[in-house]
């Protein structure tokens, strides 16, 4: 079977829809803590931005890590599960990634 594309842009656009995914966790992190000291807002409230910043991460490392399987084109389940995370963390390069690893399926190892 012939090597083509498709893998290495799905692979390419599930890093960056992680990447972004964990950088924007990490802003919610940092925004959570300053608003949380500086306002000093109750602890309900305060513990409200990590709820949403800690699954955005786990999406984001799932991204990376099946964006790396898919560029070496291994495990094929952990490269569309990692598709599937970057089409809820980003829904476009997400989509076209799932799209991409779905039809190189025969590529994989």
């Amino acid at each position: 079977m012939s090597k083509t594309w498709k893998p290495v842009a799905a692979g390419i656009l599930e890093i960056i829809a992680g990447g972004t995914a964990l950088i924007v966790a990490c802003g919610l992190f940092i925004a959570g803590a300053v608003v949380g000291f500086i306002t000093q807002t109750p602890l309900w409230l305060s513990t409200l931005i990590p709820v949403v910043a800690v699954p955005l991460a786990i999406l984001g490392v799932v991204d990376i890590t099946g964006g790396i399987f898919t560029l070496l084109r291994k495990a094929w389940g952990l490269a569309l599960a990692g598709a599937v995370a970057s089409l809820v963390s980003s829904p476009l390069p997400g989509a076209v990634a799932l799209v991409l690893v779905i039809i190189s399926r025969k590529e994989f190892k």
